[in-house]
This record gives C-alpha cells, structure tokens and sequence, in this order.
C-alpha cells in the first residue's frame, strides 16, 4: 500500500541543489540496502519507490529516507483500466513514478547501482553531477570539441558560432557505468568478463538529428521539458519483448527533442553497476527486439514531425500515431504500444 515515512537523518548537506524540485525514483524487487551507500548524497531528497512483482512482498527501506512506495495493488488502484499501461515484472515500472511525481525534476537509479569513485578515489555525487548537467545549457547545434564548454575550465573553441553560444534548454541528463557494462544479450555471450574500467572526464551534448540507445538505470531528467515523452515503453510479463523499454523512451525522447531544440546531454556522471543480468535469459527477452530494432531505428531516423507540434504532448501524440501506421505493420504489438503513448502522456 503507498505510504510515505519520514525519519530525521543527520551528516547531510546542509543546502543540496534542488531539495524541493527533485523526486529519486527507484523501481525494485527487493530490500533497497543499496541506499545505505547513498545516503549521504540522497538522504535529503524525496524517493518515489515503484515495487514490481509480487505486491504481498514487504520491502525494507533504511531508516532515514523520506518516500512513497507504490506496489502493483496500488498502481492497478490509482489508474484503474490504464494500469495495463504500466509494465509487469520489468524495470519499465518506473514510469509509474514519473507519473505521481509532482516534482520538477527526475533522477532515476537501479538498485544494483553503486557509488563509484572517480580517478582520484573520491566517491562521485552522481545526482550533483546530474543536476549540474540539467541547470546548464546544452549544444544540439553545433558541436563543440572541448565538449561542454559550460564546464570548468572549459569554453567554446575557435570558430564555434556566437549566434548559438547561449545554447538550448537541457530537457535530458544521461549518466554512464563503470564495472558492467551496459551490453545486450549476444555482447555479454561473446565478452562475459568484460568490463569498463575506463573512466572518462567528459560531458556532451547528443547532435541534434543523432539517436543514442538510452539506459534508465543512471538517468535524470526534466518533466516539465520533456515528461510526457519519458514513457518507458510496455514490456515484461506479457509482452513479446523486454529490455528495449529506456531505448524505446529514449529514441521517442531524442525526436521529440531535436524538433523542439532541446538538448540531451551523455557522460558524466558515472555510478557502479554491480551485477551482471543473465545473458540467456536476456537473449529471451530481447531477441524479438534485435531484429526488430532494424525497422524501428530506421522509423525514428525519417519520422518528420509537423511544425504545428508545438508541445511535447502533442509530438508524442503524433509520433503515437506514426508507430501505429508505420511500426503496427511488423507485429500487432506496436498497435498495443502506441496505445500506451497515447494513455500514459500526462499534461506535464
């Protein structure tokens, strides 16, 4: 049942960036442990815990945590006949916490994902990082080869433009791994100890007209931009496919972006992903999904998207449409998806 528990904590910062205007959304199937190693950087936020499976299963939260936890009784309480828009037994789940949100920001983490340390061996502030990344513009436009020149110790290099120097609103915040990769099923069969140790100190943003396959596991993002496109897409028990639920928001998102000159911005900061998924049973749930994505990809490349789309609602609304005439023609799936769009677009 949701619930929210508020326990005083102490050895926080005194005055964290965006106390009041960010919600940490975590889906999980277990006891979140995990959090006792960011509680100094997450304890003064507010958590929205999205419990998937079994909904009789108590999760522990450690004491200190101010949060909701919302289970699948209460997800099928609060929607009703629009629960089925929200994935079953898959992380997509989370979406469920974008939804009941009211704040104006988003950071979302797996529960596998730890504190990592940069080259110097301090623990990295992942969500500060992320929220920096968020405040500052981005460069869809023209790419600057410092990266982001809105960092310290960094500007725009000879030749950029002044005319596009103030750059576009950051709607998108996408964080790396170190430890696991992020690898789909047949990589991790070919290199199952591989393992990035590789830590690089850079920010950029995504050119406007390039896709990037997105991953919800380290991700922060702005509602009032882009919030009804950040739908992770229907998956898990039921469905024909699993593991394309953040690449499917993130391909919506990138489009929906690029048409309203906003930006997505990829790099730091880093976490540590901790544990490696079953690549045999990651090659069941993805295997639809890696021929499919053939088409798919393709669909978002030459998607055009009307200028009279003016809002983010109304670009998904139609993008909704297009998947449904184009996608719908691969497998009736894409027909239940699209639906999904349309149900799970809030007004922010």
């Amino acid at each position: 049942m949701a619930g929210t528990v508020t326990v005083p904590g102490a050895n926080v910062p005194s005055t964290p960036l965006l106390k009041d205007e960010l919600d940490i959304v975590i889906p999980t199937i277990r006891n979140l442990d995990f959090l006792e190693m960011w509680r100094p950087f997450f304890q003064p936020y507010h958590l929205i815990i999205v419990q998937d499976g079994d909904p009789t299963k108590t999760i522990k939260v450690p004491e200190g945590f101010d949060y909701e936890l919302y289970n699948r009784n209460d997800i099928n309480r609060i929607l009703g006949p629009k629960a089925s828009c929200i994935s079953f037994k898959d992380s997509a789940c989370r979406c469920f916490g974008y939804m009941v949100s009211k704040k104006k920001y988003i950071y979302t983490i797996d529960d596998d994902c730890f504190v990592a340390k940069d080259p110097s061996g301090k623990d990295i502030n992942a969500l500060e990082q992320h929220i920096k990344n968020l405040l500052s513009p981005s460069t869809p436009f023209f790419f600057n080869t410092l990266y982001d020149p809105y960092r310290e110790g960094a500007d725009f290099v000879r030749g950029y433009p002044f005319s596009l120097r103030e750059g576009a609103h950051t709607a998108v915040s996408h964080g790396l791994w170190l430890n696991i990769p992020d690898y789909d099923a047949p990589t991790q069969l070919v290199k199952p100890k591989e393992r990035n140790e590789r830590y690089v100190d850079a920010v950029m943003t995504i050119p406007n007209g390039t896709l990037f396959p997105m991953c919800g596991m380290n991700l922060a993002f702005d509602r009032d931009l882009i919030g009804p496109a950040m739908y992770f897409g229907l998956m898990g028990d039921g469905q024909p496919i699993g593991r394309y639920d953040d690449m499917w928001a993130g391909w919506c998102v990138k489009v929906i972006c690029d048409h309203l000159s906003l930006g997505v911005k990829t790099g730091l900061p880093y976490i540590w992903h901790s544990k490696a998924s079953n690549p045999f049973v990651n090659l069941k749930k993805e295997y639809k999904g890696i021929f499919w994505q053939e088409d798919i990809i393709p669909f978002f490349q030459n998607v055009t998207i009307p200028k009279e789309c003016d809002t983010v609602q109304k670009c998904y609304i139609y993008l909704s449409g297009q998947v449904k005439e184009k996608l719908g023609k691969i497998d009736p799936y894409f027909v239940k998806l699209a639906d999904s769009l349309v149900f799970t677009s809030p007004s922010k």
